[in-house]
């Protein structure tokens, strides 16, 4: 069966009637719709895990599809979502890898410490060396580095966000 909008569309009207194999035959197609919508959007070894995440909302979802309107929209509505989901576990991730890295270990110079900080910072721009010296060192809160620096809330939390970013790629390329 060739596998395009209207089949999807009538198989999913047909599993949300109690069609097993058409559900069957809905989660197959979009397995494989889902493995090449995540190709190039994220790291080959997460593909399999998302896909799998995607399928289990679109079972959970799947009442809130209505078989009057396109069924790829719906999915790719869904996919996206994950997929925002799973950029944000993984920058999650990689911002307490850097934090990790900076604790300092008790056995460490704590001068050598602060020198090799110091000279990363210079490396980053000055608005986000700033907040991330006032948020992640000196322990201030995102609003009291907002009202010290002039910057929004969500400015700070951006400039945060790709000071570790630098920071972490500064990290690997030494």
């Amino acid at each position: 069966m060739n596998v395009n909008d209207d089949n999807l569309a009538e198989l999913m009207a047909r599993a949300q009637a109690g069609n097993a194999e058409a559900y069957r035959a809905v989660l197959t197609s979009c397995q494989r719709w889902l493995t090449g919508y995540y190709r190039g959007r994220i790291a080959p070894h997460q593909i399999d895990d998302l896909v799998q995440d995607t399928l289990i909302s679109l079972h959970r979802k799947r009442a809130t599809y209505d078989p009057s309107r396109p069924f790829l929209p719906w999915l790719a509505a869904i996919a996206r979502y994950r997929w925002v989901d799973q950029l944000r576990r993984t920058y999650r991730a990689n911002e307490t890898e850097l934090e990790d890295q900076f604790v300092a270990d008790p056995v460490s110079n704590d001068i050598t410490a602060k020198v090799s900080l110091a000279r990363l910072l210079e490396q980053i721009p000055s608005k986000q060396a700033h907040v991330i010296r006032l948020v992640k060192i000196d322990g201030y809160s995102i609003k009291e580095a907002a009202l010290r620096t002039g910057q929004t809330e969500p400015l700070v939390k951006v400039n945060i966000h790709r000071g570790l970013k630098k920071l972490a790629a500064l990290c690997e390329k030494a």
